[in-house]
């Protein structure tokens, strides 16, 4: 697992090899990831978009931006948490994933990025 705290906004991500399977005449690696973003600042806080850069180690590297998380955009009151699941498949047993999440101080009113760690993804046969 990995983390960092970013503005009182902790970010935690734990990863998960899922297997292989063809799709398009291709083998790709399936990998799954837990994020969870706890508020320990003094003010409530909204996640509103989210930006993604995927390196696979056979690929260019992918970026993705995006509303919120899984079709959510989580209202977190100071020592409340969030914790969703997603997953990517890439073309290699070994890839990362790092970024960030934009959210808004409701307090302030002033939106702010809060990082998201570098995760690594890789097969259990792929490590020697």
């Amino acid at each position: 697992m990995v983390s960092q705290i970013t503005r009182g906004i902790k970010i935690s991500v734990l990863t998960s090899f899922e297997g292989t399977y063809f799709k398009n005449y291709k083998i790709h690696f399936a990998f799954s990831y837990i994020v969870t973003i706890e508020n320990h600042s003094k003010d409530s806080v909204q996640l509103t978009s989210r930006h993604w850069e995927i390196f696979d180690s056979l690929n260019d590297l992918e970026v993705v931006d995006g509303e919120g998380v899984i079709g959510k955009k989580p209202v977190l009151k100071p020592g409340e948490n969030h914790t969703y699941s997603s997953g990517c498949l890439l073309s290699s047993p070994y890839g990362a994933m790092k970024g960030h999440f934009n959210m808004i101080n409701f307090t302030t009113t002033k939106t702010f990025k809060v990082i998201v760690p570098t995760f690594r993804m890789c097969a259990p046969f792929a490590l020697n």
